[in-house]
């Protein structure tokens, strides 16, 4: 499948002249600083060089605010073959049950590696605690501080890169675009506000650029979740696959005019209930697991008894919790509720689905190699075969370890088997074209965009609202993707307008419900459609194809 060619993007965003820009050379670059793109920057030894490029500070991802912990089978009650058997269930048969097993089989040794480097997961009577989330059949969810795991762990993993002499990190410095030269990648075009525009070459690129989750108004991503690695990978030539697949999370924190906040699935897991505004406990009217149901169906759910009560929320109740036991275990979100005068041991608090994880993304194979020769991925801006059609809790901080650490592994590799390599600078450049931001604001359309597709491509969806949504981003894009703009604020709606689109158009040719993925018009999974949707970009015509010489 390829994009509409009425909205095909520009090879590169900007125009740029490699005789009027600095250079800089390093042997890997890793764009992105969670969890996956530290991994793989620690993976890579002496006397290779690692430049870290992250858009913000360093501490600033998914990773960070991820609450719930890591999944691992440590429990000698517990089983690999019942990770993978939960993995896969929750997937809806479009996981890969060989990447399945192999990341569940790395797990344990992944996390060890954590302990070693520092983290500090919580314990009990000298054992690492174990928590259970929805969709698991044991309790295998590591978890530090209680519920601030991801703080923790990344943490401990920075401080291990900043101990590292061959790694060097550019905080609050965006990636525009990757460079290509005949057919593989070798570097990126990278703007900071004080270096300006720079061209960085490298002889291996992982991109591990997070998620998408700002496309939507209702989100619990930070604001760098603008899906920027996802349109760079598409540009360059990369495939995509399954962008329909955006999670909900069932429980966001609903105040009016506030942030949203994630609240664990841990709650549950704990034994919290949901009920909706009449106090009616409803989820076990919808699952036979109740609240521990797989994330699809509780938000699917909870959007059903949203509608029904016509009410904007339904309400965590921990009431009959041990009020002790539950701020020790979740300090973090104790906090965050009081500033609302929310006690969470005592008062329903109201919470409704957001975007979480995005679930499609760059096609990568077992070692993280993308189809675009020098590119590897890693973390949630792949599509790896782990989650398939639904990512089971606690599996994404996994996913961004198991395969940072292999992508580094299969790059050193690639660089010993090649041995020592001059880096030159390809002959390429691309032209200047349309205007500067011309009388676009800039805000406002990325606001009526995020409005759109929490409307249109939703937690339910059809087809006369995909047809909308389609319209307007294809209207948006027709004057808006020509400019060039000369500052993030305009590359990074580029970016989110494409990448809605091309969730649009996935989310259009599946005709089914399956996993995160409900149509109201096609309400039951499709056999024929148990299959990927990959999206690539078109053939470049050639007086769209990027001028070559210095």
């Amino acid at each position: 499948m390829t994009f509409h060619p009425s909205i095909r993007p520009r090879r590169y965003l900007v125009g740029f002249d490699p005789r009027e820009l600095p250079h800089h050379f390093t042997d890997v670059l890793v764009i992105g600083g969670g969890i996956a793109g530290l991994r793989a920057a620690l993976g890579v030894p002496e006397p290779y060089r690692v430049l870290v490029v992250t858009k913000n500070e360093v501490r600033e991802s998914n990773s960070q605010y991820a609450q719930g912990g890591i999944a691992g089978v440590l429990d000698p009650e517990d089983r690999f073959d019942h990770h993978i058997a939960d993995t896969l269930a929750a997937g809806k048969g479009l996981c890969d049950p060989e990447v399945v097993a192999m990341v569940v089989r790395e797990a344990p040794g992944r996390i060890s590696e954590l302990v070693e480097w520092g983290t500090h997961f919580d314990q009990v009577d000298g054992h690492v605690a174990l928590g259970r989330e929805g969709g698991h059949s044991h309790a295998r969810i590591v978890h530090a501080l209680g519920d601030e795991t991801g703080r923790e762990m990344m943490r401990a993993v920075i401080h291990r890169v900043r101990e590292r002499p061959n790694v060097r990190v550019w905080a609050n410095s965006f990636s525009i675009d990757l460079l290509t030269h005949d057919g593989r990648c070798r570097g990126v075009l990278v703007w900071d506000h004080r270096r300006g525009p720079a061209l960085v070459w490298a002889r291996a690129v992982l991109l591990a650029t997070g998620g998408a989750g700002q496309l939507f108004r209702e989100t619990t991503n930070p604001s760098i979740a603008t899906a920027d690695g996802h349109a760079m990978a598409y540009r360059a030539g990369a495939e995509l696959r399954d962008m329909e697949f955006m999670q909900f999370h069932p429980t966001v924190l609903y105040i009016a005019g506030s942030t949203r906040h994630l609240l664990t699935e841990a709650l549950r897991g704990e034994g919290a209930y949901l009920r909706d505004v009449h106090g009616e406990r409803f989820m076990p009217g919808y699952h036979p697991l109740a609240e521990l149901a797989p994330r699809d169906d509780v938000s699917l759910a909870i959007a059903a008894q949203m509608a029904k009560t016509q009410h904007p929320s339904v309400y965590l109740d921990l009431s009959h919790l041990d009020s002790d036991l539950i701020r020790q275990r979740f300090p973090g979100i104790d906090r965050l509720c009081r500033t609302f005068a929310l006690d969470i041991t005592r008062d329903p608090i109201p919470v409704c689905p957001g975007a979480h994880y995005m679930v499609g993304g760059v096609s990568v194979d077992p070692w993280g190699r993308t189809t675009l020769p020098g590119l590897w991925g890693a973390g949630e801006v792949t599509s790896s075969g782990l989650h398939g059609a639904n990512r089971l809790a606690s599996n994404s901080l996994l996913e961004g370890l198991v395969y940072g650490a292999r992508a580094a592994e299969d790059i050193v590799a690639m660089l010993d088997r090649e041995g020592p390599q001059p880096l030159e600078v390809p002959p390429v450049s691309a032209p200047r074209r349309g205007e500067a931001r011309a009388r676009i604001d800039v805000a406002d359309v990325r606001e009526s965009l995020r409005s759109l597709l929490w409307r249109r491509l939703g937690i339910t969806r059809d087809a006369d609202g995909l047809d909308e949504a389609a319209d307007r981003v294809d209207r948006w894009s027709r004057y808006i993707l020509p400019l060039e703009f000369e500052d993030p604020d305009g590359w990074t709606l580029q970016n989110m307008l494409l990448v809605a689109r091309l969730m649009i158009a996935a989310a259009t040719e599946r005709r089914e419900s399956r996993g995160v993925h409900y149509r109201r018009d096609f309400p039951q999974p499709d056999p024929a459609l148990n299959r990927h949707i990959p999206l690539s970009v078109e053939p470049a015509r050639p007086e769209a194809a990027t001028t070559q010489g210095r």
